[in-house]
């Protein structure tokens, strides 16, 4: 199984976590089920950029992303070369290195 880091993130996850991951599964929902509370605003539909993480080894091990996808990203704080939505960037047979970025853009909550 792939092994999966995320790296150390303030609030999220001050220690960083090192777990290991069934491929086909989303970095979102991998993130959360290992109590990652990483944001999630449109519930996983492609239709934000809260999860937008930062896929800093391993990208190219990931499919690639969908325009619907890509055009999101374009709206996304702090967007890099190695950017993708955490819903979106779904486990291969490779080990992967997450970061999650300081700030996101949540329209929701913002006034």
């Amino acid at each position: 199984m792939p092994r999966i880091t995320f790296m150390p993130h303030e609030t999220l996850c001050p220690d960083g976590l090192v777990v290991e991951a069934e491929p086909g599964v989303s970095v979102c929902n991998l993130a959360l089920s290992n109590g990652i509370a990483i944001e999630h605003a449109c519930e996983k539909a492609c239709a934000c950029t809260t999860c937008h993480v930062y896929i800093r080894d391993g990208y190219e091990s990931l499919a690639d992303p969908e325009e619907k996808e890509e055009d999101m990203l374009d709206k996304a704080w702090g967007l890099e070369p190695d950017s993708r939505l955490s819903c979106q960037a779904i486990v291969g047979d490779e080990d992967l290195t997450i970061e999650i970025p300081k700030y996101t853009i949540n329209l929701v909550s913002e006034n």
